[in-house]
């Protein structure tokens, strides 16, 4: 029988709402506390929401098949995963961490796609700010002060850097989560050579960008995520009627971050292995 205290949808709601509207530590753990019952619980609770820097890389740093360093490019620093042992040019991907920046979590993402056969950068969007730091709080407040058509201006400028790269070839993706899923989105407006986007409950590119979308994008997204949902209609229509090539994958009864497995009380591994596929099939397929 396990200890660990229940985890109900409205905290779940409650930290969605702290993380990406109301970045007020003490009021989410007063709100928690009243979901709760009692401060010791909300204590308890409070971990297995947030992602945990402590859980293990599902690809780990030092893996023999993968070569991974940190890269400064311009203005711009990030990641960068390829593997150890490349005969031909390989399609790159552009992988846009969460609003807590560039952390190992995103790093590990970007060697699972490397092991996939693709050249990864994964770009610190915070750079501008003197990079991610360590306290997530303080992360995802930076994030907030961030210029979006900047934020779009770096993804490009990180997909050229990587299309200049001698072992990468003109045939870039890209794929984001949360924030990183709403930055694809509208790099995929902008970006005159992005060939193929992923967005995982990422925020929907305003509508009347659409039009001037040239990837093929691929959308993720979970049920249990009213915050985003309520947006998907009116993209889906917006991509049909500018004849776009798409596809919409919707994740009955999985948490906004599904993906993320740094956090314990969100994370679904059914899902996140089935959008996994998925992924890496849409890139196979388009980055070609």
């Amino acid at each position: 029988m396990s200890d660990k205290p229940a985890i109900t949808q409205a905290m779940i709601d409650a930290y969605d709402d702290f993380t990406h509207r109301s970045p007020d530590r003490r009021a989410f753990m007063e709100r928690l506390t009243a979901l709760c019952g009692s401060a010791a619980t909300a204590a308890a609770v409070a971990p297995l929401l947030a992602a945990s820097p402590a859980r293990a890389a599902i690809v780990p740093e030092n893996d023999a098949r993968i070569i991974g360093t940190d890269v400064t490019y311009g203005a711009m620093k990030g990641y960068l995963a390829r593997p150890a042992t490349i005969s031909a040019a390989l399609p790159g991907v552009i992988v846009i961490h969460e609003n807590r920046g560039l952390n190992a979590h995103t790093k590990d993402v970007a060697r699972r796609i490397a092991l996939e056969g693709f050249v990864a950068l994964a770009p610190d969007f915070l750079s501008p700010k003197g990079g991610t730091p360590a306290n997530e709080d303080e992360a995802r407040t930076l994030i907030g002060q961030l210029d979006p058509a900047q934020n779009v201006a770096n993804a490009e400028a990180s997909l050229e850097w990587l299309e200049s790269q001698g072992f990468a070839r003109q045939a870039t993706g890209a794929v984001g989560f949360c924030w990183g899923g709403g930055l694809v989105n509208r790099l995929a407006t902008k970006s005159p050579k992005l060939k193929a986007g992923v967005a995982y409950y990422g925020s929907q590119a305003p509508l009347e960008d659409v039009p001037g979308i040239k990837a093929a994008m691929l959308l993720h997204y979970a049920g249990q995520d009213e915050r985003i949902n309520v947006g998907i209609e009116a993209y889906r229509a917006a991509l049909t009627a500018a004849g776009k090539t798409f596809d919409v994958q919707m994740y009955e009864g999985a948490q906004h971050a599904f993906n993320n497995d740094t956090s314990e009380a969100r994370y679904n591994k059914a899902a996140a292995d089935l959008a996994w596929g998925r992924t890496v099939a849409w890139f196979k397929k388009y980055l070609v």
